[in-house]
């Protein structure tokens, strides 16, 4: 199952992160087709969100086509085709690495370590 997670250091809308972690999903082949999205009701529990943050991203994302809600049955990932562009991607990778790069800063690791240890990892898991 997806596993959703909120920064509340970012500074994005909780409701932006949760429809950017659904785009990124469905556009790295995480999230599928027909694919069943945890209710509302239980996504808001998780992420100790107030509902209507996930109403919110999930409207936004039927109006797109990009989510499908049954009635009775649940919010499904829709056929609507979603592609992350270079430019959203960069964005997104900077954003990650200035949090990474700060966190690493608290403990005392220099950037040049983090690259020495990604480089040692490449291609295998952390």
């Amino acid at each position: 199952m997806f596993e959703f997670r909120l920064d509340t250091r970012s500074g994005v809308p909780f409701y932006r992160q949760i429809i950017d972690q659904i785009r990124f999903g469905i556009a790295t082949g995480q999230l599928r087709m027909g694919e069943q999205l945890p209710t509302v009701r239980s996504l808001a529990v998780q992420l100790k969100v107030n509902l209507n943050t996930v109403i919110k991203a999930y409207k936004e994302l039927e109006i797109q086509k990009i989510l499908e809600t049954q009635q009775g049955t649940g919010t499904f990932i829709g056929s609507e085709t979603v592609n992350v562009s270079a430019k959203e991607r960069r964005n997104k990778t900077k954003s990650i690495c200035e949090e990474f790069v700060n966190v690493a800063a608290v403990y005392g690791i220099t950037p040049k370590q983090l690259i020495e240890e990604l480089q040692k990892n490449e291609g295998g898991n952390l």
